[in-house]
């Protein structure tokens, strides 16, 4: 079960997306608890402040994120809200990728999420609400050619939160996709706080008005 304190987990956090959507759910009271980049990304979250958990670590690496689970679960318990900001691709024409590679990115892509997502199952299934918000692109909509990898894996992703959405809604669990269709950048209607702005809508939407999928565009 969740604690007193409303709880959130941001994986795979930048100095973009991440960074903001951390921000903009402590300023809603909540406590963060922040996946990020090792390096610069961490240290620069850890100085924040207002973050009480900032672990670096590569969450395409089931192992290190399964260790990362665990010491959040130790300090902080577990999540009703569960933010999956991570994707993992490189450029390239499918028939160029090599298999290793196409594997390990379906790997970072689909069950390194799903690790997480079955760590906070149980207890958002217990307390009958909770959300799964995992942000996407405009690649799972409309691959490109050249960038066959990154494609699959926002397709991937995307196909996960709808089946998650089929899977729990009527559990109480909310689990949507957003997707960026642009390039992120500051001043913009694809800014990072924009992008926050409408995580943060879609986890607090009446049960009734539950969106599985939101289009963000600039």
């Amino acid at each position: 079960m969740f604690g007193e304190s409303p709880f959130a987990l941001i994986a795979g956090a930048g100095p973009g997306i991440g960074r903001a959507a951390a921000l903009r759910f402590a300023r809603e009271g909540y406590r963060v608890a922040v996946l990020a980049k090792p390096g610069e990304t961490t240290e620069a979250l850890q100085a924040e402040g207002s973050l009480p958990l900032v672990l670096g670590v590569d969450v395409a690496d089931r192992r290190a994120l399964r260790e990362a689970l665990a010491q959040v679960e130790a300090a902080l318990g577990f999540p009703e809200v569960l933010v999956w900001n991570a994707s993992h691709g490189q450029p390239g024409c499918i028939t160029q990728a090599e298999d290793a590679a196409l594997l390990g990115d379906l790997e970072a892509n689909l069950l390194a999420p799903l690790d997480a997502i079955r760590w906070v199952l149980p207890s958002m299934r217990a307390a009958a609400r909770g959300s799964i918000l995992i942000t996407g692109g405009g690649l799972g909509l409309d691959p490109k050619h050249s960038l066959a990898s990154s494609s699959l894996g926002k397709a991937l992703q995307r196909h996960l939160a709808l089946l998650l959405d089929g899977e729990f809604r009527e559990q109480g669990i909310h689990a949507a996709t957003l997707a960026v269709c642009g390039f992120v950048q500051p001043g913009t209607p694809l800014s990072p706080d924009a992008v926050a702005g409408a995580l943060w809508e879609l986890h607090v939407q009446e049960r009734g008005t539950w969106e599985r999928e939101r289009l963000l565009r600039g």
